[in-house]
């Protein structure tokens, strides 16, 4: 089963649930709390929902924001269409026209399998906020080319779930290493045990462990480490132990 469904909340709601997030955060992990007291309190931002924000995924696909976004301009010149075209048009465009667009054939099938899926309306994105986290990710990565990252990111960014915890994101294990000074990257045990007390706002760490990369070491943070890293042996608060190292 998954978590519960939630509605996307408005701004000031979803103010109130970044305030509760912070003072969570704050109270079970000093270390966060030391980089929430830096960075101020904060919100993963809002992105493209429905078959916009998971094809621009794939567009997206490893390589750099630039290339994407030269990919991009040329399917709107291509549609006559602001942001990316809808799905019908990928459906009825040609191979040659997509290719001429930027679209390598991997990500072109990627597309095609993705719009397939919307207009014959076996993936429906208005169905996605009602669905638990789990409910979601299965049935997006039933698409060709979108993996648990793709999906994760759609929760956090576009569903807005609180508690979503990609393990396998290199920037959330760099922001990890970074704030409490592991030697190497953590494995996802490590975040997994870390995350057990971030719940159930382990979306809005991430946010913060994605935002502490953007800033140089703090003063109290490598001290507050060092203390947090010190108590890896005992159960604190009822919780998991937190592991010495990767």
């Amino acid at each position: 089963m998954g978590a519960p469904p939630l509605s996307v909340p408005s701004s000031p709601s979803r103010e109130g649930v970044a305030q509760r997030a912070a003072s969570h955060l704050s109270s079970s992990d000093p270390v966060l709390r030391e980089v929430i007291a830096k960075l101020g309190v904060q919100s993963p931002r809002r992105g493209r929902s429905g078959f916009e924000g998971i094809a621009t995924a794939i567009v997206y696909q490893q390589i750099s924001g630039a290339a994407g976004n030269a990919i991009v301009r040329r399917l709107n010149e291509s549609a006559g269409t602001r942001g990316i075209p809808s799905a019908p048009w990928f459906v009825s465009a040609s191979d040659a026209r997509l290719r001429a667009c930027g679209l390598s054939p991997q990500k072109l099938a990627y597309l095609r399998d993705l719009s397939s899926r919307v207009t014959r309306g076996s993936l429906d994105f208005s169905r996605l906020p009602r669905l638990g986290d789990e409910e979601v990710i299965e049935a997006l990565t039933e698409v060709h080319g979108v993996g648990r990252w793709t999906a994760e990111m759609y929760l956090i960014f576009a569903l807005r779930r609180p508690d979503i915890l990609p393990v396998d994101d290199l920037g959330v294990r760099k922001g990890a290493a970074h704030v409490y000074s592991y030697r190497s990257l953590p494995s996802r045990r490590t975040l997994l045990r870390l995350g057990a007390r971030w719940r159930p706002y382990r979306s809005f760490a991430t946010h913060y462990l994605w935002q502490s990369l953007q800033r140089p070491a703090w003063s109290g943070l490598q001290e507050a480490a060092k203390s947090f890293r010190g108590s890896s042996r005992r159960k604190l608060t009822g919780l998991v132990e937190i592991p010495r190292g990767p």
